[in-house]
């Protein structure tokens, strides 16, 4: 079997290097992006592997359905760069739909800490032996209320995390995970409710329709001034416009991003010697208490494999068995996973 793997990264391989001879996988690493221009490196391979930035549009998928590509395997749980509607009778889609929500949640717990405490701050300090505390009071989360957004498996853990600090939940999400609530520090509750009562909110949701600029003029409105923004999900659930204008109008207190909805042109790959022409993530960098990282939550060694040996077993599950636990379908106007089996 033979899987074309764009966008490559060097942390990528050893995993799937590993799990690819164990199953007599071999994978051909490409380390430029899949779109329309480069879709033909994938011709004469049964299947392609892509991440969050890779274009799925009915262009690439047209030419991946010409060339007899079976099947999608992404390498994460978001699908929001697929075109999943177009996909349907084409080609099959799987996914990894958990590989290690501790990455995430404690990626988004390290910003969090990280940004309310000054830590950034106080290790450029101490490099030049400046040990003065101006500037550096930070707060208690003990005591205070998150609104999460999004109680998946990483929002979950998120939510234990947080409770570890003796703080309050407020939870919403369209499919509310049973026994989650429990009337007291883990509540669900309406979105306006949420933004209105929060100290804090973080995004653990994907993107869809109904989640595009989840956060934005309007939502921001309604949330308390000084409100602490965490997304670790997919940059768009944010209006990075908005964002923006609500730190420069001091109602948002702080941000810590992993993810911007214009990331794919900058994202894991170095620009230190450029002028970065993205006007608005460059504003967002130079805000003190703005914090950026480069969609790096999931970047742990456990997720690494998890991520590497689900993606296989994915794999293995449709050339040999014909279908896929971890399929998703496109059914009624919205994306599934598909419990069946088999989508089409």
């Amino acid at each position: 079997m033979r899987i074309a793997f764009f966008d490559a990264k060097p942390y990528d391989k050893p995993s799937f290097d590993k799990y690819g001879a164990e199953n007599n996988i071999k994978f051909k690493y490409f380390e430029t992006k899949l779109n329309e221009d480069t879709v033909e490196l994938a011709r004469g391979f049964d299947g392609v592997c892509v991440f969050v930035n890779d274009t799925v549009n009915k262009e690439v998928i047209d030419s991946l359905y010409k060339d007899g590509v079976k099947v999608l395997a992404l390498r994460c749980a978001g699908f929001n760069n697929v075109d999943m509607k177009y996909a349907h009778g084409k080609i099959h889609v799987v996914r990894v739909p958990a590989y290690s929500p501790y990455a995430v949640a404690e990626h988004a717990m390290a910003m969090l800490l990280t940004s309310i405490r000054r830590i950034h701050k106080a290790y450029i300090r101490t490099k030049d032996f400046n040990f003065s505390l101006s500037g550096m009071t930070g707060f208690d989360l003990h005591g205070k209320t998150v609104g999460v957004i999004g109680t998946g498996r990483i929002g979950r853990v998120f939510i234990d995390i947080c409770r570890g600090f003796g703080m309050k939940v407020l939870a919403y999400d369209k499919y509310p995970a049973e026994g989650l609530d429990n009337g007291d520090t883990v509540r669900y509750v309406e979105l306006d409710e949420l933004f209105q009562n929060s100290d804090i909110i973080s995004l653990h949701c994907p993107l869809t329709e109904d989640t595009d600029h989840i956060i934005d003029e309007k939502a921001l409105e309604k949330c308390k001034t000084g409100v602490v923004i965490i997304n670790t999900s997919r940059g768009a659930l944010v209006d990075a416009e908005a964002l923006l204008a609500g730190i420069k109008f001091r109602k948002v207190g702080a941000a810590c991003l992993d993810v911007y909805e214009e990331e794919s042109d900058f994202f894991f790959e170095d620009f230190s010697g450029h002028i970065v022409d993205d006007d608005i993530l460059a504003r967002l960098i130079s805000m003190p208490n703005v914090i950026v990282t480069s969609h790096q939550a999931f970047l742990t060694e456990e997720a690494l494999s998890n991520i590497a040996e689900t993606t296989v077993q994915n794999l293995l599950d449709f050339f040999e068995k014909g279908e896929c636990t971890n399929e998703l379908c496109y059914r009624n106007g919205e994306t599934k996973d598909c419990k069946t089996g088999k989508c089409f």
